[in-house]
């Protein structure tokens, strides 16, 4: 018994198809980090702060545009238990001491609209701020 001839379709250049497979990986890694590393600490803060730490109105403190150290100063105060409250204490503890400086730096970053006023306060001004300060 005679087997017809096997048509052999057009000739697939490997190197070529693996290297092409390795820059489209090298690719999709490179652009996964859209987002910033801070700015995903941050997204656990926007229910109650509002997006980028802006949060409207005055019934929660703003953490946009604050400066870097007070806002470090009142999550280190509130992960020590220094500063008592009732949901900051048990956020902040979820955090490194490395994760909290980010996000103090990410949230001194960010603008602050004028709904509700700006939180400024430089770190001069913090025993004031710390009545009134980062996520009582």
């Amino acid at each position: 018994m005679e087997y017809p001839q096997r048509r052999r379709g057009p000739q697939v250049n490997l190197p070529a198809v693996l290297l092409l497979m390795l820059a489209s990986v090298a690719g999709t890694a490179a652009g996964a980090d859209v987002i910033p590393a801070a700015a995903r600490l941050a997204a656990t803060c926007t229910g109650c702060h509002g997006t980028n730490g802006d949060s409207v109105g005055d019934a929660l403190p703003k953490l946009a545009g604050r400066h870097k150290d007070v806002l470090l100063a009142s999550l280190k105060d509130f992960k020590s238990g220094e500063r008592p409250a009732t949901v900051m204490t048990q956020l902040t503890k979820g955090y490194t001491d490395e994760q909290l400086e980010r996000l103090a730096e990410f949230f001194s970053k960010q603008d602050a609209s004028a709904q509700g006023g700006a939180n400024t306060a430089s770190p001069a001004t913090s025993a004031t701020s710390q009545s009134s300060g980062a996520g009582s």
